[in-house]
């Protein structure tokens, strides 16, 4: 447990920008976290839950209390079949691990225990209490396609409250806790509905084509985990590098006649297609086509292999970021007719 005042949170965000909140509150146990609430008086208001910063765009000091899990726990694994789960599939793996763990070191301990389903959410920077929040997503897969339950502590009363799947309204990039919750809950640990059997999901980016170029044949899991890795890897800058918090922006979902209208104009255009009447075009592929990749604005710019990423190229301010973010984002506008949205939490 840690409780510092006046406390800097640049190595508590992947842009690498500096700001201080006025008082960090760390929590290894869920003990200690009641013990913080318990503690907090309109003079620690208001509070910001801080992950690991890899979706934090900072722009000034924040003058409340920052809650930090590190509720870090050997993940518990159960296999189905256990009473007091609901479900007759024997294939079925629940696998509950403290909301503080490293996303990408839980998909890791998955593989490599043969627990299966979320490969393709490998690299992917952030804790797993995040991973309920942001319902983060790659590759084809997103978080809601494996989170089983969420447990949390109610920050008015201390309580603790288990949530389904479906209570948590997730949708793209977003959950209730991002939502109409946002500032109620702390989350404090997630159960997963893994798979002993592999089922890889390789029909999206370029997956089947780092695989032919490897020529493998048939990857198995630790495979599929490392061809991820490399792509990621070669396309997304190192934040310890150059600051970074991962895609800046959502992809937009427009209905079936916006697309058709574009892709007309825009033979080849990339999309992905939502439903029967809805499809998602990539935002950095309009961001590039507007020009913006590898473009510098003051000491911000956009990353020069994926334009979907803003880069703090050095000493660049929240401010600059933001800057940055709205000049793309009505150029966007003015080229497409489209509205693209931060994904990052500006602060």
């Amino acid at each position: 447990m840690r409780d510092i005042n006046d406390f800097q949170l640049l190595e508590y965000n992947t842009f690498g920008i500096e700001g201080k909140c006025k008082r960090f509150c760390e929590f290894d146990t869920v003990d200690e976290l009641r013990f913080f609430l318990n503690s907090f008086n309109e003079t620690d208001q208001p509070l910001m839950i801080l992950g690991g910063g890899s979706n934090l765009l900072l722009t000034k000091d924040f003058s409340g209390t920052v809650l930090h899990s590190n509720i870090v726990t050997e993940p518990h694994i159960e296999i189905a079949g256990d009473n007091s789960k609901e479900t007759d599939d024997s294939k079925d793996v629940f696998v509950t691990v403290g909301s503080g763990m490293i996303w990408d070191d839980f998909v890791d301990f998955c593989v490599k225990n043969h627990i299966y389903d979320c490969e393709n959410l490998s690299l992917i920077p952030g804790t797993v209490g995040a991973s309920a929040v942001q319902n983060i997503g790659a590759y084809g897969v997103e978080a809601k396609d494996i989170i089983y339950k969420v447990e949390v502590i109610e920050i008015a009363t201390g309580e603790k409250h288990v949530f389904n799947n479906s209570e948590c309204g997730f949708a793209y990039r977003y959950s209730r806790f991002k939502g109409e919750w946002k500032g109620q809950y702390v989350v404090t640990a997630v159960t997963y509905r893994l798979s002993t059997q592999f089922t890889p999901h390789l029909d999206y980016g370029n997956i089947r084509e780092e695989i032919q170029r490897l020529n493998i044949k048939s990857p198995d899991a630790s495979m599929l985990r490392q061809i991820i890795i490399n792509i990621r890897q070669a396309k997304l800058p190192d934040p310890k590098i150059e600051g970074n918090a991962g895609s800046f922006f959502m992809n937009p979902v427009v209905d079936k006649a916006k697309y058709e209208a574009l892709a007309n104009e825009y033979p080849g255009m990339p999309h992905y297609t939502i439903d029967d009447n809805h499809e998602k075009i990539p935002a950095g592929w309009m961001i590039d086509r507007c020009g913006w990749k590898g473009k510098t604005k003051g000491r911000a710019g956009v990353h020069d292999k994926q334009a979907l990423v803003l880069v703090n190229r050095g000493g660049a301010t929240g401010k600059e970021i933001v800057d940055l973010c709205n000049t793309i984002r009505k150029d966007v506008f003015n080229k497409f007719g489209i509205e693209i949205n931060p994904e990052v939490n500006i602060v």
